[in-house]
């Protein structure tokens, strides 16, 4: 090995057991920081206003968990609706995957299912105007999520542009992302493969 804190390979395939479990021992503080890192995100994506919109970034996401919050939805529908457009700043043509990448080791399957597909059930409401198939989500018509997802797009995204709409601050939702991102990555109680949970009721 190098030095106390670094591994001695400069190619994967030569390193030691020792060195891997070097990596181990020095990723948990990194990983435990995860929702540090969202909350940050999250308050980066406040800095300007979403182009051609009249709210932020992150004022949509607030927007969108609120309505979640006053409707009854849990810590997985919240968050999910926080951080459904988390990845734009980095993935505007594919954010809807990435965001759903951030939040899939920690929530349910159908919370993830719905944010990486929230994208093309969003063209509902414009892909017309740009001569594109508004109706491009019904591929997905068999999915035991489709529904989930028109709701999740009808309920909380599209609506939530409103630049008068009281939404509840970030620091409010700050629980609820420690809570969420502090699970065990891909905890098959969290997970729950196959279950279809209700927005606006208990999961």
């Amino acid at each position: 090995m190098g030095g106390d804190e670094t591994v001695g390979f400069t190619q994967m395939k030569d390193g030691t057991r020792e060195d891997y479990e070097l990596l181990e021992k020095l990723e948990k503080p990194y990983l435990r920081m995860t929702a540090d890192r969202v909350m940050a995100e999250l308050a980066r994506q406040g800095e300007a206003t979403l182009e051609g919109y009249r709210i932020t970034r992150l004022e949509h996401g607030l927007q969108a968990a609120t309505r979640a919050e006053r409707d009854g939805a849990d810590a997985d529908w919240v968050v999910g609706a926080l951080c459904h457009d988390i990845g734009d700043g980095l993935a505007p043509q594919n954010h809807d995957r990435m965001s759903a990448e951030v939040i899939r080791p920690f929530v349910r399957w159908d919370v993830a299912w719905v944010v990486e597909h929230h994208g093309i059930f969003q063209m509902l409401y414009y892909a017309h105007h740009y001569g594109w198939d508004r109706n491009a989500r019904e591929r997905f018509r068999d999915h035991p999520c489709f529904e989930s997802c028109a709701e999740f797009c009808e309920r909380w995204d599209q609506s939530s542009f409103d630049p008068d709409y009281e939404s509840e601050p970030l620091a409010h939702f700050e629980p609820l992302v420690r809570e969420v991102f502090g699970r065990r990555a891909y905890d098959p109680d969290v997970i729950r493969e196959g279950y279809v949970s209700s927005l606006t009721g208990t999961a």
